[in-house]
């Protein structure tokens, strides 16, 4: 069953595509404190990674002021992904604000939201996300975002997650 109340549009944000020109900045981001906590920020960006066609990465910003990031992929391109029973055309998406001052603020539920509507427009059914079932702060944002959980928490290849997606 899938849910799309509560879903709103803010167009606040700009997402420009994250090049291998951002590394710098994601590596900064990923060491703080309040994004390792739920990222591995010992994965490595590389020019292979921005390479990979199956994931749409990209900088997010409000009043010019880069602040987050964001992926978008097909839940499709990986052999037994945790979403792979989704519809054709599903995306699942990821994000972390990266800018400590811009935490609690409303700025991931609203960015989530905005790209929402703009993955919609270009197609997906569905849009699936997998917090870790103890971040409580992503779940609320999503929840806010129209997400529902449709699966108790599992352990997949990439960790223990809670499976959410909102439709169309």
């Amino acid at each position: 069953m899938c849910y799309s109340d509560g879903m709103t549009t803010n167009n606040n944000y700009t997402f420009r595509k994250a090049t291998i020109a951002d590394l710098d900045l994601l590596a900064g981001w990923r060491s703080r404190p309040h994004v390792r906590e739920w990222w591995d920020s010992d994965e490595p960006h590389d020019a292979e990674e921005f390479g990979d066609l199956r994931v749409a990465r990209w900088i997010v910003s409000t009043a010019g002021r880069p602040f987050a990031y964001m992926q978008d992929y097909t839940v499709h391109g990986w052999d037994g992904h945790h979403f792979y029973q989704l519809p054709k055309g599903s995306r699942g998406i990821d994000q972390f604000i990266g800018e400590p001052d811009m935490i609690a603020r409303g700025h991931g539920s609203a960015f989530i939201t905005q790209r929402l509507s703009a993955l919609f427009e270009e197609g997906a059914s569905v849009v699936a996300t997998d917090p870790h079932p103890e971040n409580a702060r992503a779940i609320a944002a999503y929840k806010k975002s129209g997400f529902k959980e449709f699966s108790a928490p599992m352990d997949t290849r990439w960790g223990l997650i809670l499976p959410m997606k909102v439709c169309r």
